[in-house]
């Protein structure tokens, strides 16, 4: 089908892959090429069905605890970083352990150490279960109290008077994140924050990105990201809050082709753990549905981490 001039789809940028997915790709990627299989990966090393699958096709193991990794082994922990008692386990099994956490996850966990040094009574906010949540409440099982929504906090227990500061899973919507900090500080005048927002740069661009687009008056928004992915789910809230539908999709194979045919202007991103080439594959989906394709660029990003040591030069 040729493209309808009346019929365009925008495809946003910043979108896809964040400097803390692609060093977590690059350290399964090179530690298959130095060690071959097996190599066990805890949990998934991002929340994505393809980036996992590809991995899985290559022999890579993902399982959800150590004690599925046989001794001696190499094992990776994923980009959402792990409690203490799991570095522990690792050194304690022999497990020649690789860290795939993001840094800015490191930062929050830092952020979460040295207040409970402090005496601080400690607040997470963040979604119940999550790798990334289980991760940080695991550097103080004791000490830390999660808050999902701002009705959690209206029954929130702490000692009048104790200091309380408050840290954040980074992939949060930022405007969810902003009232259930609001409603902190009503209750803890002098709450503590941290010098730096924890909700990673990544997630504040593409959900920036998400709201540029409504603003071009889009009808409806696509999402490409596995349900299991944070930041791509709070993309389609971000839309969904602005009074325009979305949908989060794995892939062009997830697309409802008759259900978006009446929509003149759509709006395609990807969440950061997402990667590119399923992107392209619906922009070719959409092109030969009739949707002429446009790039909107709303900023330019270059941050890239390091990777961990041990395989720093190696190549």
């Amino acid at each position: 089908m040729t493209s309808d001039p009346g019929k365009t789809v925008y495809i946003v940028n910043p979108r896809g892959f964040c400097a803390g997915v692609e060093r977590a790709i690059e350290v399964v990627d090179r530690l298959l090429r130095q060690k071959g299989t097996p190599l066990y990966v805890r949990k998934e090393i991002v929340h994505n069905k393809a980036v996992v699958e590809d991995f899985r096709s290559r022999g890579v193991v993902f399982v959800d605890e150590l004690d599925e990794v046989p001794d001696g082994q190499t094992v990776v922990f994923s980009a959402h970083g792990v409690a203490p008692e799991v570095r522990q386990e690792a050194v304690r099994r022999g497990l020649a352990a690789v860290d795939a956490t993001c840094p800015l996850v490191t930062k929050v966990h830092q952020e979460v150490i040295r207040h409970v040094a402090q005496d601080h009574e400690m607040i997470l906010i963040g979604h119940a279960g999550h790798d990334e949540v289980l991760g940080t409440m695991g550097e103080a099982p004791d000490r830390i109290t999660l808050v999902t929504s701002v009705e959690d906090v209206a029954s929130l227990i702490i000692p009048k008077g104790t200091p309380v500061a408050y840290a954040t899973q980074t992939t949060l919507s930022v405007d969810e994140t902003r009232e259930i900090v609001a409603a902190l500080k009503v209750r803890f005048p002098h709450l503590i924050e941290p010098e730096k927002s924890d909700i990673c740069y990544a997630t504040q661009n593409r959900q920036d990105a998400v709201k540029t687009l409504v603003e071009k008056g889009i009808g409806h928004l696509l999402v490409v990201g596995s349900q299991s992915s944070s930041n791509s789910r709070r993309l389609c809230e971000v839309a969904l809050n602005l009074n325009v539908p979305a949908t989060l999709i794995d892939g062009p194979e997830d697309l409802d082709l008759k259900s978006l045919q009446g929509i003149r202007t759509l709006g395609l991103t990807a969440g950061a753990s997402a990667p590119e080439h399923l992107v392209q594959a619906v922009v070719t989906t959409l092109s030969e549905a009739g949707w002429l394709s446009r790039e909107l660029v709303t900023l330019e990003e270059n941050v890239k981490f390091k990777l961990p040591s041990e395989l720093m030069g190696k190549e």
